[in-house]
């Protein structure tokens, strides 16, 4: 249901309860409590965040997605059914937001994961405040990424880092986060993918050339994607398209061609190394050096972290809400 007109007049609350939403309290609870609300005097609801949230988060004020509903408070339609018993007994709510920091744990953030994808021409880059220019040299458009249990070196060689196909794009996994590939650095995976599917093909096989031409052209279109230290208008704008137009076409691809996705799983099992066998990590390892974050324990945080936390909660990142 769309939301009625508002009037020009300014509601002014005269007495309000507070409701803390979460998967334990939703909008369908909140709709059966709203006559007793009444009864009691209260004229608006002063709603906690329910704008989507990390999940699991009990309180909601780590919001990953403004622009959404919390699913686990309800669908939109109990969203609406709980306005409509609201107006329905004279009564309005308030709903507490917050403007100074977003939650960024369990990879739920979209403009959090834009950002590590594409760095400094993301979209979403200016919204938080990072320094891209830190006191270490080598952390240059890159942010810190301080979530690993353990030194990165050792992480790795546990096979803990784990680099996954998922729907077009590639993605390092860490237990129940995982950390996007940036499209331009996609041909560090797919030209090895390439040559084993030639080589597995053999001379004189012509069945299935317009499939490694297309392969072929991804390639070429992500190595001349806009760099991620472009931060230009035109230039953020032309890569946001066409990193989604490289994701689009490598799906369609592996979706069609079954032994494209063998020689893609192939690939992934040799990146992500052998036990025992440390030079066998130097493939993910140079992989992971190309994106525009670096994964680090998280006894890092407090020297070489280069965005603003809320506090000092890593998993909270505090946006520029001075900017417009």
């Amino acid at each position: 249901m769309p939301p009625a007109t508002t009037s020009e007049t300014a509601r002014i609350p005269a007495a309000t309860y507070r409701l803390q939403f979460n998967a334990s309290f939703t909008f369908a609870q909140a709709r059966e409590i709203v006559g007793y609300l009444r009864d009691l005097g209260i004229s608006d609801a002063y709603a906690s965040s329910y704008l989507r949230a990390v999940p699991g988060s009990s309180h909601g004020y780590d919001v990953a997605d403004p622009s959404q509903l919390n699913p686990e408070i309800g669908t939109d339609a109990d969203y609406w059914a709980w306005i409509e018993a609201l107006r329905a007994h004279d009564m309005g709510h308030v709903l507490d937001i917050v403007p100074n920091h977003m939650g960024i744990a369990k990879s739920a953030n979209p403009w959090w994961m834009d950002v590590l994808e594409n760095g400094p021409s993301s979209r979403y880059a200016a919204f938080f405040d990072i320094t891209w220019r830190p006191v270490k040299a080598e952390l240059a458009d890159k942010v810190l990424i301080p979530t690993l249990g353990d030194q990165y070196g050792a992480v790795l060689e546990k096979q803990e880092l784990q680099l996954r196909y998922r729907e077009g794009a590639f993605v390092v996994a860490y237990h129940d986060d995982w950390f996007p590939i940036a499209p331009d650095t996609f041909p560090r995976v797919l030209v090895p993918v390439l040559d084993r599917w030639l080589a597995a093909r053999g001379e004189g096989d012509t069945e299935g050339l317009f499939d490694v031409d297309e392969l072929r052209s991804i390639i070429n279109a992500a190595e001349h994607l806009p760099p991620r230290g472009a931060v230009d208008a035109d230039a953020i704008e032309t890569r946001a398209r066409e990193k989604e137009v490289v994701k689009r076409r490598l799906a369609q691809l592996v979706d069609r061609c079954e032994p494209l996705r063998a020689q893609i799983d192939e690939t992934l099992q040799w990146f992500n190394g052998a036990p025992g066998d440390p030079r066998s990590f130097d493939p993910l390892d140079g992989l992971l050096s190309a994106q525009s974050y670096r994964l680090a324990h998280w006894r890092t945080a407090s020297e070489e972290i280069n965005y603003r936390r809320f506090f000092d909660v890593n998993q909270l990142a505090a946006l520029r809400m001075e900017d417009p």
